[in-house]
């Protein structure tokens, strides 16, 4: 009872079926209407038109050929395969049988469709070229005769790749992990459903990137996922494994399907699993975020997607008719407030604003005059917004040096009440797990005082992303082995933090290595509040060796980084490194968001 499938024969007909309702559906056609060419009569070609045929395409309606032509029903000697698809139609060539037909499909040599073929086909023809390694006609020469073309091929040098890769592995894992007897038709079914709605999902940056792409969207250029989406491992197991509960082929049923997704997820890498929770909080309850400086394509990327995932409300600044030049290229179509601090636009916003700033700060040598000035600039506007609670949380700095967003949002936002000194961590996403690195950003040389408000902020944003924090503060001396005041400052502050907080996990001051490796941790120091458990955040004794670290874990070993992450701010308001990527700027927002949704609960109690 072990589940076989030919992947060049029932793989190709499951991609190429995904495609083909796609590219129905792009061009108003029903399958149930579709005249469709099939090129090619080998097990490959017979298992896609039977594929088809269960979508719903009419035997009335299929011209199959093969070296000799179109297969009719009065020639002799005909297979059975072949004469379960043999014609009624009274034609022979495959130019007779191009003329007016919706599809063509190919799984036979190079070069036999011609330009006056395409010609002769019904309005918006999907030709799928899928011989290999030359298709039936070349891509450029068929685009170049049918502008309404949609076009597929078995090549990657081309869009929509017929592409076995995107099926067998994930129907396998599917059917494997309900102990399926058999992969039926209802199977077969259900990935080609999954691979077709996939294609209609916002298209994660990664896979644009990975391709060279400015966005990719459903429609003629794309109708199929690409390959390197990690989103196939959740979409395609589930269904399978549905499909072969619901037929009754599964030996063994799942019944906690979001567990499920869970451990598909687990298969691409634990690190994925901490990014995945941050996103569904913030899900549940978005919020208004706004984004600084949205007049860069890749700031209005990560709006899109926060906007279209639903991790919050996207409200956009900058220079409006740039902004909605951007929308309009990277077909980013939604009702969202734009704003552009310089215009005279929203003029009442500038005032009140411009108002409220000179009272906070007319104080500090700003008057009036320069108040309304500095609003005017974007990240003071923004601040101001997010001060009056226009918006709920924060987003700059993606083109901007740090200490040039800094200063505005201290001066717009400020510290939350209690803290005198706000800071940065990094949430680092290593191959050991989540790993937080604190002052990564701010403070260049804390006092042990303020190496502990530090290590405190930095233990209680761990708790928002759902972690229980282990500190280690690092030093290169182990618990007294140095009286220089570099590390005795580490010492005393983590005294504060045993004196103030009794129940935090934190200890020190450590060498890194000792934090990091638990067994030596263990042999060496038993006696230490960190022995036995696993590390997950390092609190540095000054700003060059937390930002050097960080960034060294960044390049050498290709970790992905959350942050910088303020901490002691007033409201959410998070600064970016400079040339952020898409990625890293989406899942800033989720932090911004949760970061909301976690003051607006501390405020209620």
């Amino acid at each position: 009872d072990i589940p076989v499938m030919h992947d060049d024969q029932h793989g190709t007909a499951i991609i190429s079926a995904a495609a083909l309702l796609n590219a129905l559906e792009i061009s108003g056609k029903k399958i149930e209407e579709a005249k469709i060419v099939i090129s090619g009569a080998g097990a490959a070609a017979v298992s896609c038109t039977r594929l088809y045929k269960s979508f719903g395409a009419k035997d009335e309606n299929i011209v199959m050929l093969d070296s000799k032509g179109v297969i009719r029903k009065d020639r002799k000697n005909l297979s059975e395969e072949k004469a379960e698809f043999a014609s009624h139609r009274k034609i022979d060539t495959l130019d007779e049988a191009m003329k007016d037909a919706d599809v063509f499909v190919g799984l036979s040599v190079k070069d036999i469709v011609t330009p006056k073929m395409l010609k002769s086909m019904a309005p918006n023809p999907i030709v799928f070229a899928m011989a290999n390694p030359d298709p039936e006609i070349e891509y450029d020469l068929a685009v170049k005769t049918r502008k309404d073309i949609i076009m597929a091929t078995g090549r990657s040098d081309h869009p929509n790749q017929v592409n076995n890769v995107l099926g067998f592995p994930f129907i396998f894992r599917g059917a494997l992990d309900v102990r399926a007897t058999k992969i039926n038709e209802e199977m077969k079914m259900a990935a080609v459903k999954a691979l077709a709605d996939l294609a209609k999902e916002a298209v994660p940056e990664q896979v644009n990137i990975a391709y060279g792409e400015t966005k990719l969207a459903f429609g003629k250029d794309y109708i199929i996922p690409k390959p390197f989406d990690p989103r196939l491992i959740t979409a395609v197991p589930p269904a399978v494994a549905k499909a072969a509960m619901e037929s009754g082929v599964a030996t063994t049923e799942i019944t906690d399907w979001e567990k499920y997704q869970e451990e598909l997820y687990e298969r691409m890498g634990s690190d994925n699993k901490i990014v995945r929770l941050l996103l569904n909080r913030a899900k549940l309850n978005p919020k208004r975020i706004v984004f600084a400086e949205a007049d860069h394509l890749d700031v209005l990327k990560a709006a899109q997607i926060v906007f279209e995932e639903g991790i919050g409300i996207p409200v956009l600044l900058g220079r409006k008719e740039i902004i909605v030049e951007l929308m309009e290229q990277i077909d980013f179509d939604a009702d969202i407030e734009i704003i552009d601090p310089k215009s005279d636009e929203h003029v009442d916003k500038l005032q009140h604003y411009a108002q409220k700033l000179w009272e906070k700060r007319r104080r500090n040598g700003i008057s009036l005059y320069t108040a309304e000035k500095l609003v005017r600039e974007r990240n003071y506007f923004a601040g101001m917004m997010l001060n009056e609670g226009d918006v709920d949380c924060m987003i700059s700095g993606y083109a901007r040096s740090y200490p040039l967003v800094v200063v505005p949002v201290f001066e717009t936002v400020g510290r939350f009440e209690g803290v005198t000194k706000v800071a940065t961590t990094n949430l680092m996403l290593t191959k050991r797990g989540p790993l937080f690195i604190s002052d990564t950003s701010i403070n260049i040389d804390p006092t042990a005082k303020e190496l502990a408000k530090i290590a405190q902020m930095t233990n209680y944003t761990m708790k928002m992303f759902g972690l229980q924090p282990v500190i280690a503060m690092i030093s290169y001396a182990n618990f007294g082995s140095s009286k220089d005041p570099r590390a005795t400052k580490v010492r005393e502050a983590v005294g504060l933090i045993h004196k103030s907080n009794p129940d935090m996990i934190l200890d020190g001051e450590l060498q890194a290595d000792f934090a990091l490796n638990q067994e030596l941790l263990q042999k060496r120091f038993p006696f230490s509040k960190l022995a036995g458990k696993k590390v997950n955040a390092l609190i540095f004794p000054n700003l060059d060796s937390a930002n050097s670290t960080y960034k060294l874990l960044k390049e050498i070993n290709n970790v992905e980084s959350i942050g910088p992450i303020m901490l002691g701010m007033r409201k959410p308001v998070h600064i970016l490194q400079l040339g952020a990527s898409v990625e890293e700027m989406v899942n800033m927002a989720a932090v911004a968001v949760v970061d909301a949704q976690q003051k607006e609960k501390r405020a209620r109690e």
